[in-house]
């Protein structure tokens, strides 16, 4: 009996001490954990800020209140967050089916991801697959400022989501000045691209252009796809329309295709690629216009550029240019560079650089090297305007050498050997080898400088029986001895409560060469240097070899600057400089050249004169008739980025005035006023105009016209250019252009006609 009482307290006591840990266990914690199974379903109820966690991948979900089934659903009602993933899931009410992964969220509905943001009405999805459906979606892109809206939302995997009837722009909300609408719209978070089908551009609520399909990276990144179409037009080609389509062949590697008509010309293809590696880079572009309606003729134009760095300071270069007639680049081309072409390069080329010891260097280079010259189609074939084709170099070697500081003293070699050749019967041809060894000795210290220089310039030809009295062989030896010195003085000095240093730099140069006959000599590629102060501070006035200047004479220059001390920026330089002659000059290449012993007189003033103005003026005075030989001035105003005004003179007096040539000589006077501003006259509004002026001949040479409107997420250009392109024609461009930021421009662009034609241009964004 005793026994029997001993069990039963014992089973009482083993009872009450399971119950109450059971309790204590409930009490602890609320977390269910998958295997620590009840014997049967129970129903959990929770306060306020409860977490309830479930399932390998862990899932948070916090709210005032979470109620459900064990392992079967889970309810959450009230400031509902649901965490997963790196997704972050807020709502007024949400369900969660665990087994399923499940997931049903209604009210208030946001979703927070890492490149993107989404609400909505009512949303279905599965948190393992990522598959699901949104209705009322609202998105907005963490990169690049997309959003948009749409019918309904589809989740299609992990940054995969469409839209049916979807909408994007890059606007602000409540200022949708510009979007995109489409049946269709994927976007893919992971590769930041759009995929549209059936899609209108709504601009101003008007839809301007309809595409069945279009592709885009909402980021800027680089993808294969069409670009916006290209829209202008031009007085020579009419209407003008190309689609470029961009193929993105690899991170270093692209190409784009642009079919191109034109309402005067026919159908143009264009091609362009490029590309770069590890010591190597180039482009190709190739324009075909297989019929011409104006010439009847197919017409063409290519451009290649290539470098490759070969190692050991070897490096190669490629660069060819052709097209297939004269009027080519002014017909089809709006790049007033372009247009203005006389000569395309054709060359070859391997060059090398590198150590000539410790204290110098050596250069090599071997070019192979012609050009095609571009005449006025509208000039008669005898006219004295016709452009002169350069010489072919088939080929040129070069060699320079510099070697310093062997006892004291500098070493330069400069050497070329060049094999001339030309497609005119009456030019002269023939072989040209240069030696130029000098030798100088440098006296520096902190403030000065003097340096004694003596060189050798010999030249021997070997030459072609073209022309009748030029000897077959003959050669030119002409010593050239300079002396350059200067000195450096400085002071502190304060101008409008601003520190700067100023200097006075005082420079003499002296230079003599000896008189050598070269009237007999070929002239290959010798042209006299315009006066100015980096001519006046050379030993020889030509360019080239084939002519060796006769000079007895000394330059005097003083140079005086503002440097700002913290930066050692030069904000000012001024200059004059005067050459004096102590012979009159014989050595000539035609009889425009001034050959008296009396030099002009020049003066330069260029730099900041404030933070908003700065100035380059350079003016060559004729110190024996006092008269203005030469004025190139210019002064630009730009208080602020997208704002400037630039006012020039440019100024040349006739040869014929100076040399009594008669009036049916060529006459080289110039006479041109060039102004071009870029200023905001309303709001978003900016004017843009340009206009370059010949006096003389009292004509337009470059006219430009147009405005800007500067949207916070749209821009819209429209330019007017108007270019001489011959001595008889002009051509005048459209360009239209709408720029809808992130997305896509429309039309023609002007920004590169803009660059050109305003120095101080900027693109405000």
């Amino acid at each position: 009996m005793k026994k029997e009482k001993k069990h039963a307290i014992r089973s009482i006591f083993y009872l009450i001490l399971g119950c109450c840990l059971s309790s204590a266990l409930l009490a602890e914690d609320t977390i269910v954990k998958p295997r620590q199974k009840p014997a049967s379903s129970a129903t959990v109820s929770t306060g306020n800020d409860t977490t309830v966690k479930t399932g390998p991948d862990t899932v948070t979900i916090k709210a005032d209140r979470v109620e459900g089934i064990y392992e079967q659903e889970m309810e959450a009602i009230g400031n509902a967050t649901l965490c997963h993933a790196g997704m972050t899931l807020t709502a007024d009410r949400m369900k969660y089916f665990p087994q399923s992964k499940d997931a049903e969220v209604t009210g208030n509905l946001h979703l927070d991801r890492k490149k993107d943001f989404i609400e909505g009405d009512y949303l279905k999805l599965n948190l393992d697959t990522q598959v699901g459906f949104l209705t009322e979606p609202r998105y907005t892109m963490k990169e690049g400022d997309g959003r948009g809206t749409g019918e309904r939302l589809f989740f299609e995997g992990k940054n995969q989501y469409r839209l049916k009837k979807g909408e994007y722009t890059t606007c602000p909300v409540d200022d949708e000045d510009w979007y995109i609408r489409a049946s269709d719209l994927k976007i893919d978070s992971e590769k930041e691209v759009g995929v549209a089908r059936n899609v209108s551009v709504v601009f101003k609520g008007v839809p301007i252009l309809y595409t069945p399909w279009l592709d885009f990276s909402y980021t800027g990144q680089r993808k294969s796809g069409f670009l916006a179409p290209v829209v202008g037009h031009t007085k020579r080609s009419g209407a003008d329309l190309a689609i470029p389509y961009y193929i993105n062949i690899a991170p270093n590697m692209d190409a784009t295709i642009a079919p191109r008509v034109m309402s005067e010309r026919g159908f143009m293809l264009s091609n362009e690629a490029r590309y770069i590696g590890h010591g190597v880079h180039g482009r190709v572009q190739a324009d075909v216009l297989p019929d011409d309606f104006d010439t009847h003729k197919t017409r063409y134009g290519i451009s290649f550029q290539h470098g490759q760095y070969l190692g050991h300071g070897w490096r190669g270069q490629l660069d060819y240019n052709r097209v297939s007639d004269d009027r080519f680049l002014r017909d089809l081309s709006n790049n007033l560079s372009q247009t203005s072409r006389t000569n395309l390069l054709q060359q070859a080329g391997l060059f090398y650089h590198g150590d000539l010891g410790l204290d110098g260097t050596v250069s090599f280079s071997a070019i192979a090297q012609r050009f095609q010259t571009l005449q006025d189609p509208f000039l008669p074939q005898n006219s004295n305007l016709l452009i002169i084709s350069p010489y072919k170099r088939l080929p040129q070697l070069t060699m320079n050498a510099i070697k310093r500081n062997v006892a004291g003293m500098d070493f330069g070699l400069n050497a070329t050997w060049t094999n001339f050749a030309h497609s005119s019967a009456d030019r002269t041809e023939g072989r040209r080898l240069t030696l130029y060894p000098t030798v100088s000795v440098p006296f520096r210290n902190s403030y000065g400088f003097i340096t004694p220089k003596f060189g050798l310039h010999y030249t021997q030809y070997a030459l072609s029986d073209n022309v009748g009295t030029v000897g077959s062989n003959t050669d030119r030896v002409v010593p050239i001895v300079s002396l350059d010195s200067g000195v450096i003085f400085d002071r502190n000095v304060s101008i409008g409560g601003n520190n700067y240093i100023q200097t006075l730099e005082p420079r003499a140069f002296y230079v003599y060469a000896p008189f050598k006959d070269q009237s007999f000599l070929p002239n290959f590629d010798s042209a006299e240097s315009d006066f100015s102060f980096a001519q006046m501070l050379t030993e020889n006035r030509f360019s080239g070899h084939d002519r060796i200047n006769d000079a007895n004479q000394i330059t005097l220059a003083l140079t005086s600057r503002l440097l700002e001390p913290s930066t050692g920026i030069e904000r000012l330089r001024a200059a004059v400089g005067q050459q004096f002659r102590f012979i009159d000059r014989r050595v000539i290449l035609d009889s425009s050249q001034v050959t008296s012993r009396r030099a002009d007189f020049i003066a330069a003033l260029a730099g900041r004169i404030t933070r908003e103005i700065s100035t380059d003026v350079n003016i060559q005075l004729d110190q024996q008739s006092l008269r203005t030989e030469k004025i190139r001035a210019g002064i630009s105003y730009q208080p602020e980025l997208g704002k400037v005004i630039n006012l020039g003179y440019r100024y040349t007096r006739d040869v014929q005035e100076r040399l009594d040539i008669p009036d049916n000589q060529l006459n080289t006077a110039i006479k041109q006023v060039d102004t071009s501003i870029q200023w905001p006259f309303f709001s978003n509004w900016h004017t843009v105009a340009r206009v370059n002026y010949s006096l003389r001949d009292d004509r337009l040479l470059a006219g430009l016209a147009g405005f800007e409107y500067i949207s916070c997420c749209y821009k819209f250009r429209v330019v007017v250019q108007k270019l001489t392109t011959a001595t008889s024609r002009s051509t005048t461009a459209v360009f239209v252009q709408l720029e809808l930021n992130g997305l896509m421009n429309i039309g023609s662009n002007p920004l590169r006609v803009l660059e050109q034609s305003i120095p101080g241009y900027a693109s405000i964004y």
